[in-house]
């Protein structure tokens, strides 16, 4: 299985729309705080967290934390900008 991180995220539509992709996958997903809103803002249950208790979610305090809870043994961040696509990489169960 797959990991999501998601890196202080900011915008809850998206991380709702990330946790119901997680629950119709099977991927876990972690949050790195700090959210640049609260877990129960209207906006994110609007778009996803209906799906939580379908998800495993995790939080962690800071970009360590998650290092050392998840404990990842690679890792790709992934941005509209970089190469190669992200459909050209061969990913292995567990990367994050």
């Amino acid at each position: 299985m797959l990991n999501i991180v998601l890196f202080e995220p900011e915008i809850p539509p998206n991380t709702g729309n990330i946790i119901r992709l997680c629950a119709n996958t099977g991927f876990s997903l972690h949050i790195i705080e700090p959210m640049g809103f609260t877990w129960d803002d209207k906006r994110l249950r609007r778009a996803g967290l209906d799906y939580h208790e379908f998800t495993a979610v995790q939080r962690h305090a800071d970009y360590a934390a998650f290092v050392a809870s998840a404990q990842p043994q690679r890792l790709f961040a992934l941005t509209t900008k970089g190469t190669p696509a992200h459909s050209a990489v061969s990913y292995q169960d567990g990367d994050s």
